[in-house]
């Protein structure tokens, strides 16, 4: 090999150089491969048997949970088969608690939105120690665990809680929300509202006071300013927190657990009888299929949100 620039033939055993920039690409890879090595082995492969379990695959790994699940349908082909699927969707309770499900966490989303941006834009439009508190209580469910969050408005909405036992002292019968659907919205709302405010205070707060004062200026309504500048200006963030506030409604167990009805439940809840009380795991794995396609569609909005965001900062 001859080397151009001097015209003297480089030696055969030589090594080549390696740029500075390789060098940094190859020590962020060997960084970034532990993480992705570890996603890889304890989420990505049970996530691929036991969607092959659900498709028929009781050999290797899902022999064990085959042989001890009852009903368990086996692959007729080599991609497996889709009776499991069949026999979950004929089945009129998981339908009823698919729509229970995709009710509750559309109603919990649109309420955590409305009050978070109304939390965020009051603090932004008006300000002041009201608006402060306002927001500072919003983010108190943030340091109260689930758990204690769910009994606590069990019992405040039960028979003999808080709100019947007030109504009762003035002569009158107060609703009772414990262990209905409406306590789960509850219950949903209040243990995602303080994700969403953030956000939405960050979103309302990063826009500029001149584009406000100039809508002002120039006869610009309150509802003009919002509905023209802060909302629109803050869609990513806002989209941000209502993908994550659906996802975690979606997926959510605790809650409808502790607060909801055991029928019509919600497919948290489901996907535990059937794997523990039922007994059937192939099932319980197809439910769990249907919600991991659910928060797929619905993270598609928290990538394009970001995209959008990327691509406003001129990093894309």
């Amino acid at each position: 090999m001859t080397d151009i620039r001097s015209g003297r033939r480089a030696p055969v055993g030589a090594r080549r150089r390696v740029s500075p920039e390789a060098r940094r690409s190859g020590i962020g890879l060997a960084m970034a491969l532990p993480p992705v090595v570890l996603l890889a082995l304890f989420v990505g492969v049970p996530v691929v048997l036991a969607i092959g379990f659900s498709l028929g695959h009781t050999g290797g790994l899902n022999s064990t949970i085959a042989s001890i699940g009852l009903n368990t349908r086996e692959a007729t082909s080599w991609w497996g088969t889709a009776q499991a699927y069949v026999d979950v969707f004929t089945d009129p309770r998981f339908t009823r608690d698919l729509g229970v499900t995709i009710g509750v966490t559309v109603v919990s989303t649109l309420i955590v939105l409305a009050l978070a941006l109304g939390i965020a834009l009051n603090l932004r439009l008006r300000g002041g120690r009201l608006a402060s508190v306002f927001a500072g209580l919003a983010v108190v469910p943030l340091f109260i665990p689930v758990v204690i969050a769910s009994w606590a408005i069990l019992t405040f909405y039960s028979g003999d809680g808080f709100v019947r036992t007030v109504f009762a002292l003035v002569g009158l019968t107060g609703p009772t929300w414990g262990y209905t659907t409406v306590a789960v919205v509850i219950g949903s709302v209040w243990t995602s509202l303080p994700f969403a405010t953030l956000m939405a205070i960050s979103g309302v707060q990063s826009i500029p006071d001149a584009m406000i004062e100039a809508a002002k200026d120039a006869g610009a309504s309150s509802f003009s300013i919002v509905t023209r500048i802060l909302v629109p200006l803050s869609a990513i963030p806002l989209v941000i927190a209502a993908t994550f506030t659906a996802i975690g409604v979606l997926g959510s167990f605790t809650v409808p657990y502790f607060t909801g009805p055991n029928a019509p439940s919600m497919l948290g809840v489901d996907i535990s009888k059937y794997f523990q009380a039922f007994n059937h795991p192939q099932q319980a794995i197809v439910m769990a299929v249907v919600v991991f396609v659910l928060a797929s569609g619905i993270a598609f909005f928290y990538v394009w949100a970001n995209f959008r965001s990327a691509k406003k900062e001129g990093r894309v």
